[in-house]
């Protein structure tokens, strides 16, 4: 069965595999038409569509931005131009801002009795941007926690980390900076927002007016209803419909495959998506 997955993370964020490594395990799963949506960079995107190329995938270039609302939206941003000098600004601000949030991340850890060297943390992200699920594997490693969940449960929640988190720009700066690099923007995973429905369709209402073209309706831990849900606002906004598993690889997210959610298939088979964004593009 050919499968659809438009949320794949690399390691040039906090994914766990290379590009190259990703595309061959979406090649394995029977993956027709992918894209690479790496938080806040787009360093993964080339090796990744020569890779696609090579293996015979449609490739659509992509990002994951993460902007203020609801203490933390994420814009997906598909059909982007990966040169675009303003999307390569924000990235490159983002990536300051993730060295200096590392060290933050130290000092509030150590605060709670946690001991770890830059190096016990930074051999998980394995040469790329230090994020939580590297630190999360570091607690789990030297005991400070049982697992994943775990670590980001007991130490990656809550108003203490939240007030040492990154600051983020506001949707419609982070929205702004996908349409001119021309590209489409997508609310992700709306079930994270934990939104009641009437608070979710007035939020679409607001990122509509700033830009955004898309809603994130097939996602891994999606349920029925809460897929039908976001199908019935995305049709009442004119928002073009997404899906995507979020596959982080196995150490990141046990429970989540490419092209499968984790109840099951995701159940997003638009074969014509991709021409459907790039009609979208600039509008």
């Amino acid at each position: 069965m050919s499968l659809i997955d438009l949320h794949l993370h690399t390691n040039r964020s906090d994914g766990q595999y290379s590009p190259r490594a990703l595309v061959g395990l979406a090649a394995e799963r029977g993956v027709s038409l992918m894209a690479i949506t790496d938080h806040d960079t787009v360093g993964g995107v080339a090796e990744g569509a020569e890779a696609a190329r090579e293996a015979g995938i449609d490739f659509i270039p992509g990002v994951e931005i993460s902007v203020k609302g609801n203490r933390e939206l994420h814009i997906l941003g598909y059909c982007i131009d990966c040169e675009n000098r303003e999307l390569l600004r924000m990235n490159a601000e983002f990536a300051r801002l993730r060295t200096l949030r590392e060290e933050r991340i130290h000092k509030y850890l150590n605060g709670k009795g946690v001991s770890l060297s830059p190096d016990d943390v930074r051999k998980h992200a394995e040469g790329g941007m230090v994020g939580r699920p590297h630190f999360a594997r570091a607690l789990v490693e030297f005991g400070y926690a049982a697992d994943l969940r775990d670590a980001f449960a007991k130490y990656f929640s809550g108003p203490d980390f939240y007030a040492i988190e990154r600051p983020k720009p506001a949707a419609e700066v982070g929205i702004g900076v996908i349409r001119a690099a021309g590209g489409v923007a997508v609310l992700a995973h709306p079930t994270m927002l934990r939104l009641p429905a009437p608070e979710l369709d007035a939020l679409l209402a607001e990122l509509v007016r700033d830009g955004l073209r898309g809603l994130e309706c097939y996602y891994s831990s999606h349920s029925r209803e809460q897929t039908a849900l976001y199908l019935s606002l995305a049709e009442k906004h004119g928002l073009v419909v997404t899906g995507g598993s979020d596959f982080h690889g196995e150490r990141v997210k046990r429970d989540v495959e490419i092209g499968r959610g984790v109840n099951g298939p995701l159940g997003f088979n638009d074969f014509d998506i991709k021409r459907k964004l790039w009609e979208l593009r600039w509008k």
